[in-house]
Parts: structure tokens; sequence; C-alpha cells
């Protein structure tokens, strides 16, 4: 399972579909998860804004992904 590192409490679905390069555009972010195309923790999940925080499992295309928060870069990113 491969881990996609956050460097905040918690970020919404669609953001996290950018971030992890499943999707180029936001646009086409909120098409595929419309479409039903992920699941978190097991549900299929439809809501854009749904907070997704570290520990929470995203499968999409039969494969699952971990989501974990990066300490080490978050503190990087606030100095």
């Amino acid at each position: 399972m491969e881990e996609l590192k956050i460097v905040t409490p918690f970020i919404k679905l669609d953001q996290l579909v950018k971030f992890a390069g499943f999707t180029e555009t936001g646009a086409k972010a909120k098409i595929l998860i419309d479409l039903g195309e992920f699941t978190v923790n097991g549900i299929c999940c439809t809501k854009r804004g749904k907070k997704i925080k570290p520990g929470d499992i995203i499968e999409y295309k039969n494969k699952k992904y971990k989501v974990v928060y990066d300490g080490q870069a978050a503190e990087e990113t606030s100095e």
C-alpha cells in the first residue's frame, strides 16, 4: 500500500485527488469523485469536501493508499 503524505491535519478529497496526481485539474477531480471512483475507508465517497485525515485509506482503480501526516515536511513548510 502506497502512502500519501500530507502536511496539514486534513485535506479535502478533491484537493487530495489533485495533490496525489490522480488528475491534473480540479474539474476532472470533481468528475471522478461525482462518478464514485474513490472509496474512503471502504465506503464509496461522492463528497468533494470530505475531510481526509491521517490514517484514512483511499482506494482508486483497485489500488489502496494510506494517508499519513508528514510532520517533518510540515515544519519545513512553516519556516
